[in-house]
């Protein structure tokens, strides 16, 4: 579980995050949605530590994160699992190797169990013989395979992706969410994903945070959202409800 309370964040004096309180439960898929520019990437590099926040508190289970010393942070980062947008694979760094760098980073394992491990997290998400491939060799959906396989190396409690499905076609990002959620259940992760996507908020919403301008407007799940009577995100869903049917006709 992770809970924030009273958050807030600014930069050069423009509140970007005004006061969010949510808790993210675990073994569910856990999405905060908005528009560009409401906030939500904030809060989710707030909520790893990626920005110290101005007030407020971030909890991971029983542990009050944003006061712990730099030791503390990254005993709790040692439980994280990130999806990056774009993947963020190292364009120098094979496919084994990209898997392998957190467990370099944060494990004292042998290289054999290192490995055991890479190729475990690689069948996983499906992805066979492709340990000396490098980035530039994969298609878009074979990278965000990967990049999953590196999030989950470290067994983790807690895993945050952003905007998991950019520049994915509708039918591999399917796929995606549908493996997100598999690992999500299976592993009983707190899984936070970041999106605009009413695809995925539709396929895997289970918990549904709205942030507008920095303000939380809504909390709910996939069966709610449709119902609400939230104006703000009435016009959020219809805007990408609208936005879909247009691209459809091009």
């Amino acid at each position: 579980m992770i809970k924030v309370v009273n958050l807030c964040k600014s930069f050069n004096g423009k509140t970007v995050l005004d006061n969010i309180s949510v808790t993210f439960e675990p073994g569910k898929t856990n999405l905060i949605i908005g528009r560009s520019g409401s906030g939500k990437t904030v809060l989710l590099k707030s909520i790893v530590g990626l920005h110290e926040i101005d007030s407020g508190e971030v909890w991971y289970e029983n542990t009050l994160f944003n006061k712990l010393d730099f030791a503390g942070k990254k005993k709790i980062r040692s439980e994280m699992g990130m999806l990056f947008q774009g993947s963020a694979l190292f364009d120098s760094l094979t496919v084994e190797q990209n898997v392998r760098f957190p467990l370099d980073m944060f494990t004292d394992n042998s290289s054999e169990e290192k490995i055991e491990r890479v190729n475990f997290c690689l069948n996983r998400v499906d992805i066979k013989n492709s340990n000396n491939l490098f980035p530039s060799e994969l298609s878009g959906g074979m990278k965000k395979r990967v990049a999953i396989a590196r999030a989950i190396s470290l067994n983790p409690k807690y895993l945050f992706c952003d905007e998991p499905n950019s520049g994915l076609d509708p039918i591999t990002a399917i796929l995606i969410d549908a493996l997100i959620k598999e690992l999500t259940v299976e592993y009983s992760m707190t899984t936070i994903v970041n999106t605009h996507d009413m695809n995925s908020v539709m396929e895997i919403g289970e918990k549904i945070v709205f942030i507008s301008e920095g303000v939380k407007c809504w909390e709910g799940n996939k069966n709610d959202i449709l119902n609400s009577d939230c104006n703000t995100l009435n016009d959020f869903v219809f805007a990408n409800s609208l936005a879909k049917k247009l691209r459809a006709t091009k």
